[in-house]
């Protein structure tokens, strides 16, 4: 089974991430691993922090000359600012009197119910570990596992939707996705030049404000065939292993699978994908299909029926939260005092929506390349690919 975990603090010396269960041989591209931990820093709305942090990833072990050996996967990734923070979260016992204690914790963070939780005094602890610093790590397994998807001819992109009020004017192909990916400027990573400048001017506001804005990103995979997941059991099915990897991050609040909101408010006339069939090719299966020559009109189901895929491109939406930290801080209450008053500031972002999409991106291709490999198995990349094209052979016959 493919797993992944990772430890370390905002402030820390380094996250750390490790990665096992993948098969042998698939080649390991450092640039294309350091490129997506780049992509994860980039947006319009960034904080400070993103101009100290240089994120590259440190691979100990699981891969030799290029290649994944089928050991697991550690990583470390350096936290610059630890030089700012090794007296203040000194692993040894250290000076108390260096001790950035945090007295009021901020709506919206971890911060209140993780110190009642842990019994802690303040909420350093907590913020530590709660941060979105950590996602990070998750990038780092989450590109290792694209290169599994690579070598399968399957792609994952993502790109926002909506900032505040401002949302895309129009449909987005999937080559406009993936293509964001390769931006030099990153800006809000929306495929339109003028919904984005719409979308630039609501995170003015809140710059100008010290207010924080959410939105809504989306995550498309691209090339993957019907028949991933299943329907059998309630913790196997594909859509809800999707949903549950996307709200694991910070801030989500809300996922949603295809036109999973309008549906709710549709006649089922307007919200099923009705299915067609072609006696044409299916095409060069090699090149990522089509698998099959079943055909539908659309895509409302967003390339999930059942738990299973059907063969479109999967299509999830994470609605992000405004980050709770604002520079115009709301109420609290003292833990020393249990007095009113603000809550703590912390150096932080304005809009993170571009940033999160890529770390869903991550989540969503450690998901479907475990599905993957639970469906087909293999110990090499080579095995895993004989047994996976002799699947799309099949559904391309049916």
């Amino acid at each position: 089974m493919l797993r992944f975990s990772t430890a370390g603090e905002s402030h820390g010396e380094s996250l750390v991430a490790l990665l096992s269960g993948l098969p042998a041989g698939i080649p390991v591209d450092q640039s294309f691993l350091d490129h997506e931990l780049w992509r994860r820093q980039q947006g319009y709305g960034r904080g400070g922090r993103m101009r100290i942090e240089k994120d590259t990833a440190h691979i100990l072990s699981g891969v030799r000359h290029g290649h994944t050996i089928g050991s697991p996967i550690a990583m470390t990734l350096a936290n610059k600012d630890w030089k700012n923070w090794e007296e203040i979260l000194p692993v040894a016992e250290g000076d108390p009197e260096k001790h950035k204690a945090v007295t009021s914790p901020r709506p919206g963070h971890a911060d209140l119910a993780g110190a009642l939780k842990y019994n802690f005094p303040d909420a350093r602890y907590i913020l530590e570990r709660a941060s979105a610093r950590e996602s990070a790590a998750r990038v780092a397994c989450g590109a290792v596992a694209k290169m599994l998807l690579r070598a399968l001819r399957i792609e994952v992109a993502s790109h926002v939707t909506r900032v505040g009020g401002a949302e895309l004017s129009r449909e987005a192909t999937f080559q406009e996705i993936a293509a964001l990916a390769s931006r030099e400027d990153v800006l809000l990573a929306c495929v339109d030049p003028e919904s984005e400048a719409r979308m630039k001017a609501e995170v003015d506001v809140a710059l100008r404000t010290g207010d924080t804005i959410g939105g809504i990103f989306e995550v498309v995979v691209h090339g993957l065939p019907p028949g991933i997941g299943t329907h059998v059991n309630w913790d196997e099915r594909l859509d809800g292993l999707l949903a549950q990897a996307v709200m694991s991050l910070q801030a989500v609040k809300a996922v949603e699978l295809g036109r999973g909101v309008t549906a709710a408010q549709s006649p089922g006339s307007k919200v099923h994908d009705a299915i067609g069939y072609t006696s044409g090719d299916v095409g060069d299966l090699a090149a990522g299909g089509p698998f099959t020559k079943f055909t539908r009109e659309h895509n409302n189901a967003g390339g999930l029926e059942g738990g299973i895929s059907n063969g479109e491109d999967l299509v999830i939406r994470g609605y992000l939260k405004p980050i709770s930290t604002l520079r115009r801080p709301l109420a609290s209450v003292s833990f020393e005092t249990r007095e009113a008053t603000k809550a703590s500031y912390e150096r932080s972002d304005v809009c993170v929506v571009p940033a999160a999409g890529v770390a869903a991106e991550a989540m969503v291709a450690l998901t479907v390349a475990r599905s993957l490999l639970e469906k087909f198995g293999g110990d090499s990349l080579h095995e895993l690919h004989r047994n996976y094209t002799g699947y799309c052979h099949q559904i391309s016959t049916y």
